[in-house]
């Protein structure tokens, strides 16, 4: 009997063997099992003859098992340059799967899955898909899961959810008839990395075997541990009509305690939001790699949870579901939070979201999810986070200036009620910002007490408060650099009366804020999370941390600060170019006080904001707290100072009433 023939192995040009990226997968993967679990010494054991050949024939055993469970297939496809689409239709059973290209379309159809039907046409240009001549793309499928997963031009579509393990699985799938080599199609194939065929072909057909699921994947059945087969294990539980709330943890693997498991609690209250069907599938994922995508700057742990009822869309629940997972210790120095990723309002790509959900760190490897809404859930570490440095000397400085502002800004609205026998013009403009300026002050104080105190209830108020004073606070001092204009160009025409300037400080800010109360899901709990300890944000009642919230801001209080801050400083140089050259200016040196008073008036130090460049960054943030914080203060020393000029110009003898006239010229704002 001859030996059978050895396997060969490509040489490579420096006369190494070039040994499949496949085949040293497995080679690692059987070295992972042969380290976990060695291979205990036993009287029966016979001795072998060829430990080499032996090892081959075991990895082409694994190899042949491997084969059944996943499968991938990757290409060329080779397009023309007009718009592409990618045709989806998909049934159940295990019957065939082609996988075809033209000059517009790539289509994948078929009767190869257990539960996924799909059937649609997607336009690829909506996914960043740009028309050219080629596009790579590989076609992955993980009977297992039920999960089906295409790669093109950088993107990854989800074709088929994962699931739970389905009862048949189709394996084994296997290439059929070529078909004719066309200008457009596919070329450049592989199937689990191995090449197939170089030439362009415009389809490929592939067959399947029927196979149990169970047993491809027996840790799942036995419930004793999960294998490197990607299995996911799933409990179903019928809610019965006196269901008072149940408890479903997940299958223990081997050594580890049973605390360690992941659990989930339903509520009694999701049978009464079940309509239909009365049948809750939790089913827990492990090391999925297509739950990593979807987010850029941060890293889905190991462990997901899919809570699902059958064609039902389970939200808002008034008792949320309680989801606990043990992971890995998490630095402080990154931040987490529990996502959810909804599969109706985003069928295609991965995309997770921290709506609906609240996050409770138990510590730093327990962390819990509360979540008034069904679907996949998962716990999110921000690897590249930007949290914010110093935040406690910040916070402190911030409310100590809102608290010496709001003292301030009460005596000055005290010392102008008094000076209004004088009939000045500004002098209800004065007492508008000095009202704003205190309602905002006030509101920032005690914003971090309301927030720890009342909850996300009590901030969807607060926060709108909040916003509302901030934006009429900027209202005023936009027509304070009105006004001035007004009375400096606008000579020949009496300053519109003060109630237009009430309706346009007061009720003019209330109106975007109503809107966007009205719209929901704007104003709420806000987190800001220090650099030092993560784990221990700052909670505070503003707009909440989504993309709706962010999209408000920018509307309304980012388009309006910019235009205060161009226009106060435009208003600025106006002033100094008319009292540069007066004598007063270079005697008195009150030039600094002047156009000091006039910054806090206009607001001009709101324009901090946009100096935030990486070298200065922690000494504008300073400055910016330290500046605006106190603005405040800084308005009453202004008048103060303001009022003992006019005292010191009228009862000295050094100064004459010119003199006297002319620092209050410059002092105020041509008034």
């Amino acid at each position: 009997m001859t030996e059978p023939e050895r396997p060969s192995l490509v040489v490579s040009p420096r006369g190494r063997p070039k040994i499949p990226r496949l085949l040293i997968g497995k080679l690692l993967k059987l070295h992972f099992v042969l380290r976990v679990h060695p291979l205990q010494s036993s009287p029966m054991v016979l001795p072998l003859p060829n430990t080499p050949r032996a090892a081959f024939i075991l990895i082409i055993l694994i190899s042949t098992v491997s084969s059944q469970v996943d499968w991938d297939f990757c290409g060329t496809w080779q397009h023309g340059r007009g718009s592409l689409n990618l045709n989806i239709n998909l049934t159940t059973g295990c019957n065939q799967m082609l996988i075809s290209a033209n000059e517009n379309s790539l289509s994948i159809s078929g009767q190869i899955t257990a539960q996924c039907m799909r059937s649609e046409v997607l336009p690829l240009d909506q996914y960043g898909l740009h028309s050219g001549e080629e596009s790579d793309f590989c076609l992955y499928w993980e009977p297992l899961l039920d999960q089906m997963k295409l790669q093109i031009g950088g993107m990854n579509l989800t074709l088929c959810w994962p699931t739970g393990l389905p009862d048949s699985c189709c394996t084994g799938l296997t290439d059929g008839p070529k078909s004719p080599t066309a200008l457009y199609g596919i070329a450049n194939t592989t199937i689990k990395d191995d090449p197939t065929a170089i030439e362009t072909r415009t389809f490929y057909n592939f067959t399947g075997d029927l196979t149990s699921c169970k047993t491809l994947c027996p840790s799942v059945s036995q419930a004793s541990t999960q294998d490197n087969m990607n299995c996911a294990p799933s409990s179903e539980v019928e809610m019965k009509e006196d269901f008072k709330g149940q408890i479903i943890t997940s299958p223990i693997m081997k050594g580890v305690p049973p605390e360690s498991a992941t659990a989930v609690y339903l509520p009694p209250s999701l049978k009464q939001a079940a309509k239909n069907h009365s049948k809750v599938v939790c089913t827990f994922f492990k090391n999925n790699s297509l739950f990593q995508d979807g987010h850029e700057k941060g890293r889905i742990l190991n462990d997901v949870v899919g809570i699902t009822v059958k064609n039902e869309v389970i939200k808002d629940l008034p008792e949320q579901i309680r989801i606990t997972f043990h992971h890995d210790v998490i630095p402080k120095m990154h931040s987490r939070k529990c996502v959810s990723w909804d599969t109706r309002k985003d069928p295609i790509k991965v995309h997770w979201l921290g709506d609906g959900c609240e996050t409770l760190q138990k510590g730093a490897n327990h962390t819990e999810c509360l979540c008034d809404h069904m679907t996949y859930f998962a716990v999110l570490v921000q690897l590249e986070d930007k949290p914010v440095r110093h935040l406690l000397a910040l916070t402190t400085i911030t409310s100590l200036g809102c608290a010496v502002s709001v003292i301030s800004c009460i005596v000055l609205i005290i010392f102008l009620c008094r000076k209004r026998k004088s009939k000045e013009q500004s002098l209800p403009i004065h007492l508008g910002l000095a009202a704003s300026l205190t309602f905002l002050n006030l509101l920032f104080f005690f914003t971090g007490i309301l927030a720890n105190v009342g909850g996300e209830g009590v901030c969807v108020w607060v926060g709108a408060a909040l916003h509302y004073a901030l934006l009429s606070s900027f209202f005023w001092m936009g027509i304070e650099v009105f006004h001035t204009f007004w009375l400096v160009h606008v000579v020949f025409y009496p300053s519109p009366k003060p109630y237009v300037w009430n309706l346009v400080g007061f009720v003019l800010p209330a109106v975007p804020v109503i809107v966007l109360a009205a719209v929901g899901d704007i104003y709420g709990l806000r987190e800001v999370v220090p650099s030092d300890d993560v784990s221990n944000p700052y909670r505070m009642c503003w707009m909440k941390n989504n993309s709706k919230a962010w999209l408000a801001h920018y509307f309304t209080t980012m388009t309006i600060l910019p235009i205060l801050v161009i226009t106060g400083m435009v208003m600025l140089f106006l002033v100094y170019r008319e009292i540069r050259t007066r004598d007063e200016w270079r005697q008195n040196r009150v030039a600094f006080l002047s156009i000091w008073g006039l910054s806090c008036l206009y607001g001009t130090t709101w324009g901090l904001t946009f100096l935030d460049i990486r070298p200065l960054s922690e000494y504008i943030i300073f400055l910016f707290c330290i500046l605006n914080s106190f603005q405040g203060f800084f308005l009453m020393l202004r008048f103060y100072m303001l009022d003992w000029m006019r005292k010191q110009s009228g009862s000295s003898s050094l100064g004459s009433t010119s003199t006297g006239s002319t620092r209050q010229h410059m002092l105020q704002e041509k008034s």
